[in-house]
């Protein structure tokens, strides 16, 4: 882990923001350059948000709120063939979840057409032309880092026939491929992005929103700092992959003359990618991950889109303190997945309630408890914190305790637990002493018989002796059906772009049947199941049978430093 990433984690508990963007932002205004920060957040909507998004989403946010700034929503919709309504609504419903509130919503392709004059301007100014290589004899006429690229034979074209031939692609007169409209700049440049790069292809497939209005898309490259431009956006913000790209970013700005008249143009600044171990950071992996059924969906618990997450219980608090832990900088990071979970067990230790459930259950009788009588104890919901009061436990001689709390001998010393001959308390509830066992068919134990000491009355103040730990429990008669969901690594080792799809954790999914304490359970809402770990309440679960996700284990491998 990074020196950067460490400090960040020693003042977890601030969200003040510090980092190099910051820096520029404030060295921005205190030179009048801009009056207020102005940012944007522009996915493409083809895919569902995933937590590598998230550190996009959150610097935008959060460093434009701490100048009192705003963050516009930009669906970058110019390619139709990978678009879809369905995506559009995920991200916003993603962005409302993590707690933003973009200023404003916009779409690419509200500015097609104000796009499309700024191209016929170029055209115009001898800085673009139509070209009829393919795909293929582009790049090979782009040349290389140590060679420069060759001119296009269309390269010369006159500004009236680049035009004509602008507006047949525009009025669907060619094929996919055909043709494509270039920017005139230097065959030679050092940097490859600036060599003559397409600015518009043309795409005969319906646009989500334009229908059939539009044939030709503006590409990235060009229709991104024109968008920017349009809104009056001051800090264009984007991973580091766009480094090379930023003096394209600026020549269409300038060029196209979008920003003559206003105080100030937009300014490209990029920084590192977040990336996580055992983690898919790829939204064509994620695709693949649900078209070949080795997921059930977006919001499958093990993915990590900010859908999966979500429905595996995970708060949006504790993705917020994640991101802002692991700072911004000018290179790529990796961080342990760990240190997701790290953030989730603080975010929930003092808000959860912490109740009693067993995940593979085994019945306990207490043979010198009056049948048919059911006590109600009052127990605390959280011991670390008073303020979420208590609540009642129902208490009774037939109960469930987890099958590992039980041993037929006790092991070694350091088993605190339950075993023949040997006293446990129940959680907040009385001492019981294991006497013997029962047998099912298959030899397996079904049952432990157990006496208990009505002295011993979690609360009653009762120590004459020590019990031989403490184990939590189920009352039989009011405990509620529930199938647990506990998940590992959806991928083995390292994400291989060949191999991923066979690298599926088998056991990546476990599900176990067990019980939960009676009470009101509502759709994520979350718990800790003490000695088990953090779980929340699945859209799945109905009346008759609960089912809880398991966020995160109680026990962690990650070690924040000091």
């Amino acid at each position: 882990m990074n020196e950067n990433i460490n400090n960040n984690l020693n003042n977890e508990a601030s969200n003040e923001i510090t980092n190099f963007i910051k820096t520029e932002m404030i060295n921005d205004l205190e030179s009048g350059k801009v009056k207020e920060i102005i940012t944007r957040f522009p996915p493409e909507p083809n895919a569902y948000l995933h937590i590598g998004h998230a550190r996009a989403l959150i610097t935008n946010f959060e460093l434009a709120k701490s100048f009192d700034g705003y963050t516009n929503l930009r669906f970058d919709d110019t390619n139709p063939a990978k678009e879809d309504e369905e995506f559009v609504e995920g991200i916003k419903k993603d962005i409302e979840w993590l707690g933003y509130h973009p200023k404003n919503v916009f779409y690419g392709s509200d500015y097609f057409e104000a796009t499309y004059e700024l191209a016929i301007k170029l055209i115009k100014k001898g800085l673009a032309y139509v070209c009829d290589l393919s795909q293929s004899d582009i790049s090979k006429y782009r040349g290389s880092l140590t060679e420069p690229g060759i001119e296009s034979p269309y390269r010369n074209r006159s500004i009236e026939e680049n035009l004509e031939l602008f507006e047949n692609m525009k009025n669907g007169m060619y094929k996919e491929g055909e043709k494509v409209l270039r920017a005139k700049i230097d065959m030679a440049h050092p940097n490859i992005n600036m060599r003559d790069p397409v600015l518009y292809r043309i795409i005969n497939i319906k646009h989500h929103r334009q229908g059939n209005k539009w044939c030709i898309y503006p590409m990235y490259d060009f229709a991104h700092p024109l968008q920017d431009a349009f809104e009056g956006i001051t800090h264009s913000l984007c991973s580091l992959e766009y480094d090379n790209h930023r003096i394209l970013y600026d020549w269409v700005v300038r060029k196209t003359g979008v920003c003559d008249n206003k105080p100030y143009a937009p300014r490209q600044i990029e920084f590192g990618r977040l990336n996580i171990t055992n983690t898919i950071m790829s939204k064509r992996y994620l695709k693949a991950l649900v078209e070949s059924g080795k997921v059930i969906g977006y919001d499958d618990p093990r993915m990590p889109t900010l859908a999966g997450l979500r429905r595996r219980g995970v708060t949006p608090s504790a993705i917020k303190a994640f991101i802002l832990s692991t700072g911004l900088s000018r290179i790529n990071s990796t961080v342990e997945g760990d240190m997701l979970d790290h953030f989730i067990r603080e975010d929930l230790k003092l808000k959860t309630n912490r109740i009693m459930a067993v995940t593979n259950p085994l019945k306990v009788v207490i043979t010198n408890y009056e049948d048919g009588k059911v006590e109600y104890l009052n127990v605390a919901n959280n011991q670390e914190n008073e303020e979420l009061g208590k609540r009642v436990v129902p208490f009774s001689k037939n109960l469930y305790i987890e099958r590992e709390d039980f041993a037929l001998e006790k092991p070694d010393k350091h088993f605190k637990r339950l075993a023949l001959g040997l006293e446990v308390r129940l959680f907040g509830a009385y001492f019981i002493k294991a006497n013997d066992v029962i047998y099912d068919k298959d030899g397996n134990i079904d049952t432990i018989l157990c006496t208990y000491d009505v002295k011993t009355l979690s609360g009653s103040g009762f120590n004459e002796r020590k019990p031989n730990g403490t184990i939590g429990f189920v009352e039989a008669s009011h405990a509620r059906r529930v199938v647990f969901n506990q998940f590992e690594p959806l991928i083995e080792g390292e994400v291989n772009s060949e191999t991923f799809l066979e690298s599926i954790n088998k056991n990546s999914w476990k599900k176990l049947e067990g019980y939960v304490e009676d009470g009101k359970y509502n759709e994520l809402d979350r718990f800790q199941f003490i000695r088990d770990g953090y779980y929340a309440v699945d859209k799945d679960s109905n009346d008759d049978l609960l089912v809880f996700n398991r966020i995160v284990s109680l026990k962690s491998s990650f070690k924040a430093n000091k």
